[in-house]
Formats: C-alpha cells, sequence, structure tokens
C-alpha cells in the first residue's frame, strides 16, 4: 500500500478512535473497548486482592468504605446529569483498605480500590481521604487506562493494526493489559500514568469530592503535608505524579472555581450506585 494512502488511512482510524474525558473535556486516543479494559484490569484486581491481606482495622476501613460510597455517588450523579448515563454500567465500586506500609492508593477501571494502611497514616480526616480517593476514582472516571493501553498497542504495532482494523486484537489486548496493570511491575500493582493524566486526575478528584460534599481546600493542605513529609523516600503516591511545587500551584490556581462551581457542603446519601 501507498505510504501517503497508509497514513492517511491511519490518521483517520485514529481521529474516529478518540474519546471525550469528562469534566475536562480533553481528547483522548481510545483504541480498545470498555469491556475489554475491564475484563483484563478485573483479572489482575482478582489476582492482587486474591494475595493481599485484608486490613483488620474496623474504623479505618468504615471510613475508606464510607468515603468511597460517598465520592461514587458523586461520580454516578455526574454521569447521569450530563449525558453519560450508560457509562454507569462499567462500574462496580468496591473500597478495599489492605494490610501494606506503603503510602499509597488505587482504583482500578470499574470502581475498584484500594487504600494502604500506610497512607492512613497521613490522614488526618475524611476530606483528606477524599483527596486521595478522588484522584484514584478520577483515573477511572476519566479511563486513563483505557487511553495508556491504546497508546502502548499503538506503539508497538503501529500501522499493523490497520490489517484488521481493531476487529480482532485480543492478543494484543491481553499483551499490554499484562504491561500495564503489573504482573510483576517494579511499581506494584498499577505502572505510572503519564504527567498529563495525573495533573487531570488532580483536577477531576477535586471536582468529584467537591460534589461528594468533601472541602477542597483539603487538597492544597493534603499535598502540602505530603510534600513536607517527603525526605529521601518518596512515598508511591508521590513517586510519578508532578513535582510538589506544580501540585500546589495548580490546587491553588484551580481551587477557586471548584468552589464555586462544584462545592456542596452537605453531601446526599439517597442516590443509588452500583456496589459490585
Amino acid at each position: 500500500m501507498n505510504k501517503n494512502v497508509l497514513l492517511l488511512i491511519l490518521a483517520a482510524l485514529l481521529l474516529s478512535s478518540c474519546s471525550s474525558v469528562p469534566i475536562t473535556g480533553r481528547k483522548q486516543l481510545s483504541l480498545i473497548s470498555d469491556a475489554e479494559v475491564l475484563s483484563s484490569s478485573l483479572t489482575q484486581y482478582k489476582g492482587y486482592m486474591a494475595q493481599a491481606t485484608v486490613s483488620g482495622n474496623k474504623v479505618q476501613s468504615e471510613m475508606v468504605t464510607r468515603v468511597g460510597k460517598a465520592l461514587a455517588v458523586a461520580t454516578e450523579t455526574y454521569l447521569k446529569n450530563n449525558g453519560m448515563e450508560s457509562d454507569i454500567q462499567n462500574y462496580a465500586w468496591e473500597f478495599s483498605l489492605v494490610a501494606n506500609t506503603e503510602v499509597n492508593a488505587f482504583c482500578m477501571p470499574g470502581g475498584k480500590i484500594v487504600v494502604y494502611e500506610g497512607l492512613m497514616k497521613m490522614v488526618s480526616s475524611e476530606d483528606e481521604l477524599a483527596v486521595v480517593i478522588g484522584h484514584e476514582v478520577a483515573h477511572a472516571v476519566a479511563k486513563h487506562s483505557n487511553e495508556r493501553m491504546s497508546q502502548q498497542i499503538l506503539a508497538q504495532y503501529g500501522s499493523n493494526i490497520l490489517n484488521s482494523a481493531l476487529a480482532n486484537k485480543s492478543a494484543a489486548v491481553q499483551s499490554v493489559a499484562g504491561q500495564v496493570f503489573g504482573l510483576g511491575a517494579q511499581y506494584g500493582v498499577m505502572l505510572p500514568f503519564s504527567r498529563k493524566q495525573e495533573n487531570e486526575a488532580d483536577y477531576m478528584g477535586m471536582v468529584l469530592m467537591s460534589m461528594a460534599g468533601y472541602n477542597p481546600d483539603m487538597a492544597l493542605t493534603f499535598w502540602q503535608k505530603m510534600s513536607a513529609g517527603g525526605g529521601a523516600s518518596v512515598p508511591e503516591l508521590l513517586s510519578t505524579h508532578p513535582s510538589d511545587e506544580t501540585r500546589i500551584n495548580n490546587i491553588k490556581k484551580n481551587l477557586p472555581k471548584i468552589k464555586q462551581t462544584y462545592y456542596k457542603k452537605s453531601s446526599s446519601s439517597s442516590a443509588t450506585f452500583h456496589i459490585g
């Protein structure tokens, strides 16, 4: 096939494979269906939980569940109110606190949220916990894993994906999922997101926690506290994120708009949502 024709076809394919991130509206590459991403991530999540030790701290576990549920309600309410109600079927929320001393948390596609006990030592309120869980939920809502897997497939297979017009790419998806979600990855369960995605998750997380009734001012307080407690050993939660200065400056810049537009001081618990 003529090279120019091939490039035009590839460009058209990529253009038709773009989606928009909720809240921010950023265009992103999406070569993989939600069903494929969810299937791959669920396998990884079940494997992780089979080996993890669930925390015996009842008070902290209930706090994680309570904050997680409030954010789930806010997330699904936003999707319903903005013409994305069909996306709700992609979420079966689970909230787990595991016995791990690392300062970390993650959310797999589909709303599988895991918080480490080590993180709870840095949390002094539910508002601060909402900063972290809101950030992780934002990764799922923004479908950052889908975007990252799509970029990986494009990088590995390039124009060869045109041969099947993405109709038969299961092997490629499984291969890339192993790299994206873990399988011995040096960064724990999840490989790092890009700085762009992390910045986006910071912003979206603040929006979601605000809609859930948590004080977005605590995002500034929490990340300043995390930055001050860094030292030589960088918490996993910070290791791939924007620099402390960049993050704090972005939070300061975005706070006024977020508080004015989204912040509700009391969250509603009457909405229904999907627990897995």
